[in-house]
């Protein structure tokens, strides 16, 4: 856009958008993890399995979508009196997860604690519930996600909203934002543990102990298609059947035989290739921190953006260790997960402005 004449001979201003950086920031995190607990494995299984969950009290209930499916929601907090509470968090859980995994949980006590009102969104057929639809989840979904906002904004026009989300949910938040740079519904976005790069998720989890973490998750989510098969026709769908789908042995391969053309992609690579959160990340204009462990098991540091990868709206805080969704501290016997600290700070200083 031409500049007025007058401004041609105005004296330099600093906070024009020309002299603004092109990208985001990369800086060195503020986690350390301790001595008992610097190895990525330690980080990423020791709260899932020996830290003791904190209390609290959720209120559920089923959304549904414009085309006739269903999520189910997850409420904690005072919702009744939701219009003098911090703000509304909006949470994504990772991939399997739901409002009883650990992270979830757990950063919701948190939040509820700094008197915010959490809603948690379960992806379709994620809960322990089927959806009814021949179709279900995956890190570049973002047509539900989009859906649950205007609903909440309807509800609650004054309310400031913020989101987050973890690993799965962490990419699928980042793509959102990417593809609607435009959206005024999130103040913020906190992005924890995203795997950034799919095709070099799929592939780093299929290599040495990150295989453990891949069986797990993968027989999840072959009980699951396996036990939806028996009530929903996938005939016109997928050309599978629960002896091949038990065949299945990697996240690759059920992407290419179940994900892909359940959602419309023509391979398990068009899906990675199109729903990465690398490829969305520059056009954020929505407050963003992304945190990240180097030693995050379920990748590897080639999947790891760089400051030309982000937009200016978009800060990654990298720690050497913490794992997947890890980031604990503390002693064994009394572990503290200071992600929790981080993420009340940032949405702390994106609200009080």
């Amino acid at each position: 856009m031409p500049q007025p004449a007058s401004s041609l001979y105005s004296p330099v201003n600093l906070e024009s958008d020309e002299l603004k950086p092109s990208h985001g920031e990369i800086a060195k995190s503020a986690f350390t993890a301790p001595w008992w607990a610097k190895n990525r494995h330690i980080q990423t299984i020791w709260p899932r399995f020996f830290q003791l969950r904190l209390k609290i009290h959720w209120y559920k209930e089923r959304l549904i979508l414009p085309d006739g499916d269903f999520v189910n929601l997850a409420w904690a907090g005072d919702r009744s009196n939701i219009d003098s509470s911090t703000g509304l968090v909006v949470v994504f859980h990772g991939l399997e997860g739901s409002n009883k995994s650990h992270y979830a949980n757990d950063m919701t006590a948190n939040l509820v604690g700094q008197g915010y009102v959490v809603v948690l969104m379960h992806f379709r057929g994620c809960g322990g519930e089927h959806n009814t639809l021949p179709r279900a989840y995956h890190s570049g979904e973002t047509q539900d996600a989009w859906y649950l906002l205007n609903w909440l904004t309807e509800l609650y026009p004054n309310v400031s909203k913020v989101a987050m989300g973890f690993s799965l949910g962490a990419n699928m938040l980042l793509k959102l934002l990417g593809e609607r740079p435009q959206q005024t519904i999130l103040r913020a976005g906190i992005a924890i543990s995203p795997p950034f790069k799919l095709a070099g998720c799929s592939l780093s989890i299929n290599q040495g102990m990150s295989r453990m973490y891949q069986s797990y998750l993968l027989k999840s989510m072959v009980n699951n298609l396996v036990d939806k098969m028996r009530t929903v026709d996938y005939s016109d769908h997928l050309e599978i059947d629960d002896v091949k789908a038990r065949s299945i042995k990697s996240f690759k391969e059920f992407d290419q035989h179940v994900t892909a053309p359940l959602h419309g992609f023509e391979s398990a690579d068009d899906y990675y290739e199109k729903c990465s959160a690398i490829n969305f990340m520059q056009t954020i204009a929505t407050p963003t921190l992304i945190i990240h462990a180097k030693d995050d098991p379920f990748m590897s540091e080639t999947v790891l953006p760089t400051e030309q990868d982000l937009s200016p709206s978009v800060r990654l805080e990298l720690s050497d260790n913490g794992g997947h969704v890890g980031f604990m501290q503390g002693t064994p016997w009394r572990p503290v997960i200071w992600m929790q600290k981080r993420v009340n700070q940032y949405f702390q200083e994106i609200l009080r402005d």
